[in-house]
């Protein structure tokens, strides 16, 4: 018996979804095949009635780059954080090509330090490491993959992906569950962050963002929600645009502000902010090593 099947005979003869602008199907196939099917009907359902315009819903979905975004969201259920390197970033090379941004970005990186107490250093630190100051901005549509986690909500859809990548996953049935039920409620109010984001700014092609596999976006790798929390419009040009350095830049200092960053911090207190940026004990001991060694100066 294939993993799920009771539970997907006992959805075949759910009601009709009939929302205005999002189409579905009367009942849920017992598998979904992304290439074929349309993955994203129910999701689109569910904006929809959760406040979402249909017909610009509809517009996004039936866009010639959407598409269930198969590989991007396997690395939610293979990505490790351990194997990061990230002893790279204190290699003189990119410590160099930080104090080069330290001295190219002054202006707006000494602007962000006196507006929110946040030093530069720390700032050039974080965005060394997140994309080696735009460098790395991610590959895969940041609409794709938030749709494509959260509509794993389905259990149609959760049942067929878990065919896709049981081989190949160290997750058991039970852990891949559990993540999914996770990440897919986590990913749909990312989603929902998004979709306001790109009103409020009036993006034109919001499908075509790029982004991490996660869905973290710009120069600072922000998700959704805190573009919309904390995201700053540094240059003052009206917009808040994370792929542009000014706004980038505030934004960091801005988050940082507001999880405690102060004047003064000692290492533990510094080190317990920067993990609201990234829950990652290396990621936040390498940070702190690359701003020291800025504040040091060339050695």
């Amino acid at each position: 018996m294939r993993f799920f099947s009771f539970i997907l005979q006992l959805l075949l003869p759910a009601l009709l979804l009939g929302v205005a602008g999002c189409t579905a199907p009367p009942a849920p196939p017992v598998y979904v095949d992304f290439e074929t099917a349309a993955p994203f009907d129910r999701l689109c359902a569910k904006l929809e009635k959760d406040g979402f315009d249909g017909q610009v819903l509809r517009r996004y979905y039936t866009h010639p780059d959407v598409a269930f975004e198969q590989a991007g969201t396997a690395l939610f259920f293979h990505h490790s954080e351990s194997k990061l390197n990230y002893d790279q970033f204190l290699k003189t090379a990119s410590l160099n090509r930080a104090r080069e941004y330290l001295q190219a970005q002054g202006r707006w990186l000494t602007a962000a330090q006196n507006t929110y107490t946040v030093d530069k250093e720390v700032i050039t630190a974080i965005l060394l490491v997140e994309t080696r100051f735009g460098a790395y901005l991610g590959t895969r549509p940041a609409f794709n993959i938030l749709s494509s986690m959260a509509s794993l909500a389905d259990p149609a859809m959760e049942a067929e992906f878990w065919q896709s990548i049981e081989k190949t996953t160290t997750f058991t049935p039970e852990a891949y569950n559990k993540r999914v039920r996770d990440k897919s409620k986590w990913a749909y109010n990312e989603l929902k962050a998004f979709l306001a984001y790109v009103e409020k700014e009036n993006i034109e092609n919001p499908v075509s963002l790029k982004s991490s596999y996660a869905g973290a976006m710009g120069i600072s790798q922000f998700m959704p929600s805190n573009i919309l929390k904390l995201g700053v419009d540094g240059d003052n040009d009206g917009r808040v645009d994370l792929f542009t350095h000014p706004d980038a830049i505030f934004s960091v200092a801005s988050f940082l502000a507001h999880h405690g960053w102060k004047p003064g911090l000692d290492h533990q207190a510094a080190y317990k902010v920067l993990l609201n940026y990234n829950y990652s004990r290396p990621y936040a001991e390498t940070v702190l090593k690359i701003r020291e060694r800025l504040k040091a100066g060339p050695s």
